[in-house]
């Protein structure tokens, strides 16, 4: 899945490049001549960007992850199941109001051919309902293929105690106890007591072997839920990253900064406290962060490579980018409300806990309503 996560990185970075050498010139294509002097400022601002993000993203994603040493920071605690109803706030908010609307404002550009289809037909609508539906479709289908690969698995262990309680029974049988004329009573005592005993210890095994699968499939859920989200992230940090490298205007550069970094760290947290709970290997863990912190930063230095031909008004790039776009934002959509807010909101003990679920309504609100703020400036 992480290499799968690389190579999509590595399409979606060149696609852009690709798209947007250059054509589709004329009122819709860039000043370079009115921005010349702006440039040297431009890229002041995008050096402090990368290490901001890149900061921010590191902080947020790492936060969660040190929960196994912060006892308050714990999976099973109350603080996490804040913090990740804040963070699905965010997740949610950059979907719906930053990367739909301007998903919708590339695919109906003036910029693109009038007789093409694309004043005729929501693209963008359409595009984040495919990011949805496949973003379901890969969700249930992984689950549902670990899930029966861990009941296979299951099966053998399972059948583990029953061996031993038949190899009990073939013992008993073998070897009868002795009656003695004078003590019946105490050796049928004895023997009931035993199979009592051999069926408590039965019964015990089955439970907690149970139990065990329960939380493996929990686990396996989250490492699903985990490598999906990264995913989606994945597409649209590459799209900023590359857009704010090659922008020439600091007045645009400036509030995105801000904004990219702010969620940024808080989208770390939802993707951080996913990777908690999938119980990955230290290797895994570190790989999913740095690759979560790296992809944006990347992205900025692919755009100032690029920014002396990238023409973010050409019809391709428009299209391109549009199209990633709305896809990115339908799987982030679904995300946010089906595996991140659904799971932790349907909770046990949160559903049991009126005041636990008071806060992470307040805290999804929170984050929600601040990110949504930030659409003012960036």
């Amino acid at each position: 899945m992480r290499r799968s996560v690389v190579f999509l990185a590595a399409v979606v970075a060149l696609l852009l490049v690709t798209a947007a050498h250059g054509d589709g010139e004329g009122e819709c294509g860039k000043d370079d001549a009115a921005a010349g002097h702006e440039r040297a400022r431009a890229k002041t601002l995008k050096i402090a960007a990368f290490f901001s993000i890149l900061v921010c993203g590191a902080l947020g994603c790492g936060l969660p992850v040190l929960g196994r040493r912060v006892p308050v920071l714990r999976p099973d605690g109350d603080v996490f199941f804040l913090i990740k109803a804040f963070a699905a706030g965010v997740i949610l908010a950059t979907g719906f109001i930053h990367i739909l609307p301007d998903a919708f404002d590339n695919l109906t550009s003036e910029c693109l051919p009038a007789g093409g289809p694309w004043q005729k037909f929501p693209f963008a609508g359409f595009g984040a309902m495919v990011g949805a539906m496949g973003t379901l479709v890969v969700d249930t289908l992984a689950t549902g293929y670990f899930t029966r690969a861990n009941k296979k698995d299951a099966a053998g262990r399972v059948a583990v105690p029953a061996a031993v309680a038949d190899e009990e029974k073939q013992s008993s049988a073998a070897d009868p106890p002795h009656h003695r004329g004078d003590g019946s009573e105490h050796d049928g005592h004895v023997h009931v007591h035993t199979h009592a005993t051999h069926g408590h210890a039965h019964g015990s095994s089955a439970l907690v072997a149970a139990v065990g699968e329960d939380d493996k499939e929990h686990t396996l859920r989250h490492r699903v839920i985990s490598q999906v989200l990264e995913l989606g992230i994945v597409v649209h940090s590459v799209i900023i990253g590359i857009s704010l490298g090659a922008s020439q205007s600091p007045d645009t550069i400036k509030p995105l900064v801000v904004a990219i970094s702010f969620h940024q760290m808080f989208e770390g947290m939802g993707l951080g406290g996913c990777i908690v709970q999938a119980k990955f290997k230290v290797r895994s863990i570190v790989t999913m962060i740095l690759f979560f912190c790296l992809t944006t930063p990347v992205g900025i230095i692919v755009g100032i490579g690029i920014s002396s031909v990238y023409n973010e008004s050409s019809p391709t790039a428009l299209v391109v980018e549009g199209s990633l776009n709305s896809v990115a934002a339908g799987i982030l959509i679904y995300m946010a409300l089906v595996d991140l807010l659904a799971e932790d909101f349907m909770n046990p003990r949160v559903q049991s806990r009126g005041k636990l679920q008071l806060g992470i309504n307040v805290c999804m609100l929170a984050g929600a309503g601040l990110m949504s703020m930030l659409a003012k400036w960036a």
